[in-house]
């Protein structure tokens, strides 16, 4: 059976901690950033974990991570 490739866009989005987590960038921060408060972009700032829910989706195109 053939090797099983790792999704190329999720590799560039999400990296595997060393306890097995996941952590992911936040959303709502590339543009149309004049309407945001500072308090709201500065909170969006840095890397949270992946959710429960989404665990499984997130480690099934990553299958070597």
């Amino acid at each position: 059976m053939p090797k099983m490739k790792t999704k190329k866009s999720a590799s560039k989005r999400f990296k595997v901690r060393g306890s097995g987590s996941i952590k992911r960038g936040s959303a709502n921060l590339r543009h149309i950033l004049t309407k945001k408060s500072t308090k709201r972009k500065r909170h969006l700032r840095g890397s949270t974990a992946v959710h429960e829910s989404n665990m499984v989706a997130v480690k099934a195109m990553m299958p070597y991570a």
